[in-house]
């Protein structure tokens, strides 16, 4: 029996193995890239895309009139140049001459405009904008062949960075599907729960990417992401934790850089007893970032203290890290003044597929047990995570990382009480107004200002347990170079080649 019984075991780890290795081919040659991500993509359309693990992905296959480089300046892409007038009214952009779609027709002014007027929700037929941020927008013309000119309803200087919107064939009905861009990269094909596939496009407008053909394979399971890496199956992970990182030492190169999300404790802000202010700023002084950050992380991660990243330099009020000390005396009068001298219980739902967030509840767990709170880790899937706490709300709290496109007020605007992503339900009036006052004013120090009182309003008023910018871990497969970080959630594949 015992025989049979270690023979079977034997047969099930073979099995397991053989099936790992069937979820992604090795690279064949020096033209070929794997490379694991940690959620399904919720959309192949660019304009309804809400995830930003789906974004980074199809960073490869869409631009806008501007794109991000790595450095975080605005470069052209199908715009070859652009002006601003000084009131924030007005963008013009000159179209670069010759850039072609991945079907082969070459862009043109209504193109553009078309793809501008859908983001804006200005189709016939729209109710709405498909990308919330157009909201703002007046009118979309086209000044000649070569120039659009986009004029906003109300002065927003920080609004090019917005302007990375894709731009997509006029009339093309079928991006859900099989989506157009103008990339470097080509889809190629999807397969939900499994890959996505994409090959360089030869009539790319800039400089051809080294690799020919990559894959994004989809890794839900945490658990086997060294062991898949070690079978050769994925040759690039950009989401290791410290832990995963010591066993990979042999045959990766470890990159290490900023993230650029805010990772917290988010809690709904009208779930009891979340909603009482005390209550909240008990959990954020009862919270110890640097254990996480050591435990998790291995140390490495920028602390944070409001909802936003260092990334933003000249933004960033780094004051805010010191409104709560970790406390656990102190975190204990709080909740008794709060009416919980015996604490209380809540949940954190928790996407399984986040490693490093599962990894920060469990820390979160023991430390909230010192101040008499119990929290229990509910995991979900991303889809769920996706239906249920970020768009229904139905939650008192989770753990996940949030990113921003390049302009301090993306950062801000989700938490003003219209928003239809503040997702902790969040309600301020002096924030709104410092927000709207802000994404209008031409003044640079003005906005600092107003930037920088935001985010002592978040934290003074416990919005969420903000704990750090967390550091991204990349195992590259020795023999690959060229991975880049942005100062945005993005995968640039275009920079990637073997030695």
């Amino acid at each position: 029996m015992k025989k049979r019984t270690l023979l079977s075991c034997m047969f099930l780890i073979v099995t397991a193995l053989f099936a790992l290795a069937g979820c992604g081919k090795k690279a064949s040659s020096t033209d070929a890239v794997v490379v694991g991500i940690q959620q399904d993509l919720d959309s192949l359309d660019p304009h309804k895309v809400e995830a930003a693990g789906t974004r980074e992905v199809l960073f490869n296959v869409f631009e806008g009139l501007v794109k991000p480089t790595s450095s975080g300046e605005m470069k052209g892409a199908v715009a070859e140049s652009y002006t601003v007038n000084d009131a924030g009214t007005e963008y013009t952009f000159v179209l670069r001459q010759g850039v072609k779609f991945h079907n082969g027709q070459t862009v043109t002014a209504e193109d553009v405009k078309y793809s501008l007027d859908r983001a804006a929700g200005k189709l016939s037929g729209m109710e709405a904008p498909l990308v919330s941020d157009f909201k703002n927008v007046d009118t979309i013309e086209i000044v000649d062949e070569k120039t659009i000119k986009l004029t906003l309803s109300s002065p927003n200087t920080e609004f090019i960075a917005f302007m990375t919107v894709a731009i997509i064939p006029k009339d093309y009905n079928d991006q859900a599907k099989n989506p157009v861009g103008t990339g470097p990269y080509k889809f190629v094909s999807f397969t939900p729960q499994d890959s996505f596939v994409m090959t360089r496009f030869d009539d790319y407008w800039g400089e051809k990417p080294h690799i020919k053909d990559v894959t994004f394979r989809i890794v839900t399971n945490a658990d086997s992401v060294v062991m898949a890496l070690k079978a050769g199956t994925i040759d690039i992970y950009p989401y290791l934790t410290h832990q995963q990182a010591k066993e990979l030492t042999k045959d990766f190169n470890i990159e290490v850089g900023p993230t650029n999300l805010v990772q917290a404790l988010f809690l709904n802000n009208d779930k009891e007893p979340l909603n009482n202010v005390d209550v909240r700023r008990a959990l954020n002084m009862a919270m110890n970032p640097k254990e996480i950050i050591d435990m998790v992380f291995g140390g490495y991660g920028n602390e944070i203290g409001s909802h936003f990243i260092p990334a933003f330099k000249l933004y960033y009020d780094e004051t805010t890290k010191d409104i709560y000390k970790y406390d656990v005396d102190g975190a204990k009068k709080l909740l008794a003044d709060a009416g919980y001298p015996n604490g209380f219980e809540f949940v954190i739902t928790v996407p399984g597929n986040y490693e490093a967030h599962c990894d920060t509840a469990e820390v979160l767990v023991e430390q909230f047990k010192k101040i008499g709170v119990t929290a229990k880790i509910k995991k979900v899937d991303w889809s769920t995570w996706l239906s249920d706490v970020y768009n229904g709300r139905n939650y008192e709290a989770t753990v996940v990382g949030v990113d921003a496109k390049l302009a301090p007020g993306d950062l801000m605007k989700r938490f003003r009480a219209e928003a239809s992503n503040n997702f902790i339900n969040y309600k301020n009036p002096e924030f709104d107004a410092l927000y709207n006052k802000a994404i209008v004013s031409t003044s640079q120090n003005e906005k600092v200002e107003l930037y920088h009182q935001m985010q002592q309003m978040l934290a003074k008023d416990a919005a969420s347990v903000y704990i750090q910018d967390p550091a991204k871990l990349v195992a590259v497969k020795k023999g690959i170079e060229g991975f880049l970080f942005y100062p945005l959630y993005v995968i640039d594949m275009s920079t990637i080649q073997y030695k």
